[in-house]
């Protein structure tokens, strides 16, 4: 039975064709009229049904991988990179197990997946069958929703609800698993369900209006507004129209970690990151604000650090989110918008054309001139002229510099590296950085840049990760060679946990507790292994050459192996439990 791409359309056209087909036959239809063309995966005993018909289609890639974590964080990271639904395949039992903390991820920055899991056949379920779990039971706690398909007929529409759950409303993982015998049972397909209908599922797109209104209203009226957005405006594809709102107004505006590139870093209106890591005046500005506008954000514990000192100052705040759960979470609002981000952000946009009313001029003037003093002191500066030893930002900032309008996606792993390339290097467009916000899983900085480049084999793919974190999936350089997707990982390599060194210095008194890596492999030898060409830089005045030299083999993947300052910290820094403006600044403030 060849499922052949002259059969590949869409659901309105395939309606109508009915034919009996074999579940795993069925499920490799739908991924087709889904438009999936990327599939990562792992074989295994409960989905070979599955694994046979793909090998009879030549319309969807798969990507095999070398465990399945990577398999998820590889169809997350396209998925991040699209704004296409990712899909995952594993298998059951340890290979659910091995897929769970990529659905976690996932599940904690709202991305849309849908990952297909084996399960034992029907009748073996819960009798403790070799390779059986209860996926369902595990995965509850992480996903917008799941399923089990009992029966065969039940499989095409259950998978076109999954595609419809995951990219509607707040986006998030699904899983579906498939029993063995489901794969393998004939059903009659009529086409994939042309729509879907869900009684209990309806995601309100559109915002109230008498709450727009009174939003603006608040917005016009203030002396000290601010504008704060997080990965909501990303994930809503709403950035044009933030700029557009942020430009009309000419209000300050900040993004969360999730949300760099929404608004562009060279813009003087962007006051950078904000929480934990986040810059003095944009953390200033959130503190001292008198109307706050939070779009697609959730104030979360390293944004806004303790509620209590937050809540010390009078402020109204506008909360506009598509999850009314995330609504008055943290932090009490004044004025609630649920809402598609994109659509109130454009409703907005035509209220202030309509009614023509301007900020108050004076007071905005006055505003920005307070942050203009916050921002003098220059809370991101370094030993910029040091030629001893390789500081990170430096490495970061120099990255920034040569690759400034370019094509280029930057993904990273989790710790110091990943505040560094937040903070260093600016992002002018949306989806170009790719990190795990929510969970803060190590490992993922090698499979986001591999996912990413299968979707976007034109772009330049950077990954910033250290040398902790790069060896959770260091096993993905076997699946960088097979596919061929040429990436450029740049490790900062300080010899610790970074992150883990600088909390034990500042917070338990330099008692490095297994935080310091004395085993560490020769990295431009490992990369050599795989079959990629291996870089060791020790000296400042090699970084830029070293980066250039990456950027011209542009076929190959580079492991460069960055030997940078172990004493290094990131700064600005919230200590846990302060609040936002309560900073140290530097090793001085310690």
């Amino acid at each position: 039975m060849e499922i052949t791409k002259s059969e590949s359309h869409s659901a309105s056209a395939a309606s109508g064709q009915a034919q009996e087909l074999m579940g795993a036959e069925i499920l490799v239809k739908v991924l087709q009229s889904e438009n999936v063309k990327h599939l990562w995966g792992y074989p295994g005993g409960s989905v070979l049904y599955i694994y046979d018909a793909l090998y009879k289609q030549d319309t969807i890639q798969h990507v095999l991988v070398r465990h399945e974590q990577a398999a998820v964080h590889a169809a997350d990271g396209y998925a991040r990179a699209t704004g296409d639904v990712g899909v995952a395949l594993v298998t059951s039992g340890p290979g659910a197990t091995n897929a769970v903390t990529g659905i976690a991820t996932a599940y904690m920055d709202s991305i849309p997946m849908v990952i297909i899991t084996g399960q034992v056949p029907t009748h073996a379920i819960g009798l403790d069958a070799f390779q059986e779990c209860d996926t369902v039971g595990i995965t509850r706690p992480i996903v917008k929703h799941n399923f089990l398909v009992k029966d065969v007929n039940d499989l095409a529409m259950t998978l076109k609800k999954a595609f419809h759950i995951a990219r509607s409303g707040r986006p998030g993982p699904v899983v579906v698993d498939i029993p063995k015998d489901v794969s393998f049972k004939k059903a009659v397909y009529e086409g994939s369900p042309a729509d879907v209908q869900m009684r209990s599922y309806n995601p309100v797109r559109k915002g109230h209006g008498g709450q727009i209104r009174k939003a603006l209203q608040l917005l016009m009226a203030a002396k000290r507004p601010y504008i704060y957005t997080g990965g909501g405006v990303l994930l809503g594809n709403a950035s044009q129209e933030l700029r557009t709102l942020v430009d009309m107004l000419g209000y300050p505006c900040t993004n969360t970690l999730m949300g760099l590139g929404a608004y562009p870093a060279s813009d003087p209106k962007f006051l950078g990151m904000l929480g934990m890591h986040g810059t003095i005046e944009a953390n200033n500005a959130m503190q001292n604000c008198d109307v706050l506008l939070a779009v697609g954000a959730r104030f979360d514990d390293r944004v806004i650090g303790n509620p209590k000192h937050f809540a010390q100052n009078e402020r109204k705040i506008i909360h506009i989110d598509i999850d009314p759960s995330s609504i008055s979470k943290r932090v009490k609002v004044d004025i609630p918008i649920v809402g598609d981000v994109k659509d109130v952000l454009q409703e907005m946009i035509e209220m202030i054309k309509e009614s023509g009313t301007k900020p108050d001029a004076t007071a905005l003037g006055g505003w920005w001139e307070t942050i203009d003093a916050w921002r003098k002191r220059d809370c991101l500066k370094y030993d910029r002229g040091n030629t001893e030893v390789i500081k990170p930002q430096y490495v970061i900032e120099t990255l920034h510099q040569m690759t400034k309008g370019t094509d280029t996606y930057i993904t990273s792993d989790v710790g110091q590296h990943q505040m560094w390339a937040a903070q260093y290097y600016g992002f002018d467009e949306p989806r170009r950085w790719i990190n795990s916000g929510g969970l803060g899983t190590m490992g993922v900085g090698i499979p986001y840049a591999m996912g990413i480049k299968l979707a976007k084999p034109e772009s330049e793919v950077f990954c910033v990760t250290g040398e902790g974190s790069v060896q959770m999936c260091i096993q993905e350089l076997s699946t960088c060679l097979q596919y061929n997707t040429p990436i450029k990982i740049m490790a900062l390599n300080n010899r610790y946990l970074g992150m883990v060194r600088q909390w034990q210095e500042i917070e338990y008194s330099g008692r490095y507790s297994h935080s310091y890596m004395d085993a560490l492999p020769n990295f431009v030898k490992l990369a050599e292994a795989y079959g990629h060409v291996g870089m060791l830089i020790e000296r400042p005045e090699d970084v830029e050459p070293a980066l250039r030299e990456a950027r011209k083999l542009k076929d190959r993947t580079v492991f460069m192996d960055f030997r940078t300052d172990p004493t290094e910290n990131v700064f600005p820094m919230v200590k846990a439990g302060k609040g936002i403006t309560e900073m140290l600044l530097g090793s001085e403030d310690l």
